[in-house]
């Protein structure tokens, strides 16, 4: 299975880790209240080396109840990292559902939108089509960031979730998007209780029915701080659930895991590995 992006072809046979950047003062867990340029390129920087696959840029916080941004403070937030890294030679991500930030950003030569809207704010539909080639994350999310908790979806979450992604992944391939452009974000988190969180992450395969790939968004969210009895703890303590729920996601099926702390993910998914692929040699027979 592989992702096309802008310049990138990934082959994700193994799971991806994609690095969180936020360029924002308010993000749930780890906005920056100096987001200078070289401060958050230092942390892209050593994410990169303790081995994230795909950096993703963010210039607006989505956690419940966040204030909007305008268009031009995103834009100044953003343009001159994604300026910068795009010269890494890694997959750069941009997180907006802006599609004035989106066109800005490919214009760059960045690689994959990231959409919590999932391509459905006016314009970023025509701009991922216009494109031609760059990935797209389409994430399910229910109702917008400033409600989304306070009126959380009702019942299984599992069947809607699917629902939603599939007419997605129709609307943009009847603009001509090709398939290997698209994977998939249940939006743990988005509007949707703990209960039906970890249903996402217990049927996931039903998500992989659809045929494209899953991203898994796990990484310090509240739900994980309800099971663990962290929740008015700092979200950097939930490091043991998120990294817990990355491997349970990708053992699961997810291709691509997005997370805050990379090095204890990489490691853990090693483990992980070592385990499949001894599974796949099959039992060792000792000598008579």
């Amino acid at each position: 299975m592989i992702w096309q992006t802008t310049r990138f072809t990934m082959d994700l046979s193994s799971p991806k880790i994609m690095g969180i950047v936020n360029v924002t003062p308010d993000s749930f867990s780890d906005g920056v209240p100096n987001t200078h340029l070289q401060t958050v390129l230092s942390r892209a920087e050593r994410l990169v080396k303790e081995g994230a696959h795909i950096l993703d840029v963010g210039g607006e916080s989505t956690r419940p109840g966040a204030t909007p941004v305008s268009l031009e403070e995103e834009l100044a937030r953003v343009l001159p990292v994604l300026r910068e890294l795009v010269t890494w030679g890694i997959p750069i991500s941009i997180d907006t559902y802006k599609s004035a930030v989106m066109q800005a950003a490919l214009d760059l030569g960045v690689d994959v939108i990231n959409d919590i809207w999932a391509l459905r704010q006016p314009g970023s539909e025509e701009v991922a089509a216009a494109h031609g080639q760059c990935g797209l994350c389409l994430m399910h999310m229910h109702r917008e960031p400033q409600s989304m908790q306070v009126e959380p979806l009702v019942g299984d979450a599992v069947v809607p979730v699917r629902t939603f992604l599939a007419a997605r992944i129709q609307a943009l391939r009847e603009q001509g998007v090709a398939a290997q452009r698209i994977i998939l974000d249940p939006g743990i988190g988005f509007g949707k209780t703990v209960e039906q969180n970890f249903s996402l992450l217990a049927q996931q395969s039903d998500l992989l029915s659809l045929g494209y790939p899953v991203l898994a968004g796990w990484s310090r969210k509240s739900s994980l701080g309800k099971v663990t009895g962290t929740i008015d703890s700092p979200s950097q303590d939930r490091l043991a659930a998120s990294v817990t729920a990355a491997v349970l996601a990708v053992d699961r099926g997810a291709r691509v895991v997005r997370v805050h702390d990379v090095q204890a993910t990489v490691q853990a998914l090693k483990v992980w590995q070592a385990v499949v692929l001894q599974s796949l040699a099959g039992p060792i027979l000792s000598a008579v």
